[in-house]
């Protein structure tokens, strides 16, 4: 039985808990949390189940110390500044960690620095860590990065992931500015708080893999605009304002495009898909309908890690170091 240690108790760790408890093989054992209001708590109730007696604590270390977790699940935050601390509390208890911090992905262009410390302490320690998720993680750049292996030549590379944010919850129709005004859109977009955190690192991990060096990325981010008022259950959207995002990333060798990806999450979109389109010997299409459900993805693949990164070399890793399967015992 592998034994867990979560981090992070908000909406995603909360799932990732229920999704735990209804898999063979692996059990949470500790919980931490740096929300005051959630210390002492049972988790069990946190998580409206029955049966699980399990107090939220504070404190990693003592977690830590008094559990003696085989591995940490975090879910706290999407800077891989911010989550370094965290990272190397846990590390340097020799714990290995798998973590949904998007910066983690592929962290070594965006801050070499981090990157190499992260991985140094890792292999002092003996342990691994990672970070994943459906995106990044997978849909958008290990998946793409995986259906090159059957092309004898990659000339460009171009994935899009379309979603109809109608049916999603309320906080991710927040997050990509569904009913913002066009200035008000372009306000939190210009303070970093409206874009799909990621697109720049899949891109690395893509060219990486690919062996391309890149001469530069470009990170493009635009309101989908409604052209007549749509109403939801949630919002009524009036004419010219913003329906959700379309973010485009664009990477370059010398000066020719040689990926692109798109990620575009709007209400009334017509059509939800994951679409990859590779133009090479031989060209690849290949197409998801209706989409991936990112909420159930990121915690499936947390989980599917969790044994694969036990077995792994000490050190920083991205997902072509994980050989992912689905394990369900």
């Amino acid at each position: 039985m592998i034994k867990i240690l979560q981090i992070g108790l908000g909406p995603l760790g909360q799932k990732i808990g229920k999704f735990i408890v209804e898999r063979k093989g692996i059990e949470t054992i500790a919980a931490v949390d740096k929300n005051l209001d959630l210390a002492g708590q049972d988790l069990g109730n946190l998580l409206g189940l029955q049966n699980m007696s399990i107090n939220i604590e504070p404190n990693i270390f003592t977690a830590i110390q008094k559990h003696k977790p085989d591995i940490a699940v975090v879910s706290t935050v999407s800077s891989l500044k911010h989550i370094v601390p965290t990272l190397e509390e846990i590390i340097k208890q020799g714990i290995p960690v798998v973590s949904t911090c998007e910066e983690l992905c592929y962290p070594w262009e965006a801050d070499v620095e981090l990157a190499n410390q992260l991985d140094e302490l890792a292999k002092k320690h003996q342990v691994a860590l990672v970070g994943t998720g459906v995106n990044p993680g997978f849909l958008m750049d290990a998946l793409p990065t995986f259906l090159t292996a059957v092309c004898q030549q990659v000339d460009f590379v171009q994935v899009k992931r379309f979603q109809n944010a109608r049916y999603r919850r309320l906080p991710f129709q927040q997050k990509i500015g569904v009913g913002l005004s066009l200035d008000k859109f372009e306000q939190q977009v210009n303070a970093g708080t409206l874009r799909h955190v990621g697109l720049t690192e899949s891109m690395q991990f893509i060219a990486r893999s690919l062996g391309w060096q890149l001469a530069h990325t470009e990170d493009i981010i635009e309101p989908v605009i409604a052209y007549n008022e749509v109403t939801t259950p949630a919002y009524t959207v009036p004419k010219g304002h913003a329906l959700g995002v379309l973010q485009t990333g664009q990477a370059y060798v010398k000066q020719e495009l040689k990926i692109e990806l798109q990620f575009k999450a709007a209400i009334g979109i017509a059509e939800s898909f994951d679409a990859i389109s590779i133009k090479g010997t031989p060209n690849i299409q290949s197409t998801i309908a209706g989409g991936v459900n990112g909420d159930i993805a990121t915690c499936a693949i947390i989980i599917n890690t969790i044994p694969q990164l036990l077995r792994s070399s000490p050190g920083l890793k991205t997902m072509a170091d994980i050989p992912l399967v689905a394990c369900f015992s």
